[in-house]
């Protein structure tokens, strides 16, 4: 009876003695430091755009709990649109053995996939995942990589149809298009689908060269009653300053994807909140450093679209802007 007894309070005291420590186990596992690896692609260290994004997605991390120097560690790089310099960052990162990396559009994804097919990768503002080959379907991303696209095929109907409302004389557009993704080629697509109804002949420049997108652009303000709408894309990003200052010397309305091409003096822009995505892959970095995995996390569309309005731009065109234009506008630039 004797044996059995301190057997009993041994175990007990065995069980107690775990029980004590279970919590600081946990506890030790719960502050163990992770790491981040961070590629933008496109834009430089300084460049306002890039720390917006980097901005969100790091508040994004703190209302989850997860804070740089605490229980986080994060490495950042940033390529400025040189192709060289995202392959020589991506197995820079990749060689830290980060627990997750965050990839900033489509270039810097792929790159970071090209590096490494294990280590879970989220990418923010990404346009056709699935053509460009970051996920196999965007239920079932499978592989390491998923994330948030920056674009989807009916934004370009929306954005002619806006244009078509500033612009109620318009007849002709050329659309400005970095390439043939699938993403691209879908918004051109539904741009024709509404462009007769519209009363709107609509042409693709698809390809990168700047001197020939400058012709085109000079081209279709020869005659009355054209306009431009520029879609998303690496190069249309890469030539914005070009772009703009073209499109102001022909004196040619113009649609934008982006918020920053009307701050730096474009008429007008339809498309994501480009920060929004990016704020969203917090929650999924969360939900991988937890334990869930990047292929049984769908790819999310865009949710939340802007309107931003120039109005300076507006009145150097000669347009008076429709009140349901100005109405609608999330931000108007006087």
């Amino acid at each position: 009876m004797r044996w059995r007894t301190m057997q009993r309070r041994e175990f007990v005291a065995l069980l107690g003695g775990a029980a004590a420590a279970w919590p600081l186990a946990a506890r030790a596992q719960r502050e163990r430091t992770r790491r981040i690896g961070i590629l933008f692609g496109g834009f430089a260290a300084g460049d306002p755009e890039g720390q917006s994004r980097l901005t969100a997605f790091v508040q994004g991390l703190a209302e989850l709990g997860w804070a740089d120097g605490r229980n986080l560690r994060i490495e950042y790089r940033w390529a400025a649109g040189d192709a060289e310099l995202r392959r020589k960052y991506a197995a820079e990162l990749v060689a830290l053995a980060p627990d997750i990396l965050l990839a900033g559009g489509n270039p810097a994804a792929a790159a970071l996939k090209e590096a490494t097919r294990t280590i879970p990768i989220v990418f923010g503002n990404a346009g056709d995942p699935v053509g460009t080959g970051l996920v196999t379907s965007l239920s079932r991303p499978g592989g390491n990589a998923t994330g948030f696209m920056g674009t989807e095929f009916s934004i370009g109907a929306k954005s002619l149809e806006l244009l078509k409302q500033i612009t109620p004389r318009l007849t002709r557009v050329v659309v400005v298009a970095p390439n043939t993704q699938l993403v691209i080629v879908g918004q051109f697509a539904a741009m024709q689908a509404v462009a007769s109804s519209l009363g709107i002949e609509v042409t693709p420049i698809y390809g990168s060269d700047p001197t020939e997108t400058e012709r085109s652009i000079a081209a279709i303000a020869r005659a009355p009653n054209g306009g431009l709408v520029v879609t998303g894309g690496a190069t249309p990003e890469a030539q914005r300053k070009r772009i703009i200052e073209t499109v102001a010397r022909v004196r040619l309305p113009a649609v934008y994807p982006f918020r920053r091409f009307v701050i730096e003096g474009g008429l007008i822009s339809f498309g994501v909140d480009e920060s929004n995505p990016y704020r969203l892959a917090a929650g999924y970095v969360d939900r991988i450093l937890r334990g869930e995995k990047p292929a049984d996390l769908p790819v999310q569309a865009p949710t939340k679209y802007e309107t931003v309005l120039n109005l300076k731009t507006a009145k150097a065109l000669g347009l008076t802007v429709p009140a349901e234009v100005l109405v609608r506008a999330d931000e108007v630039i006087e």
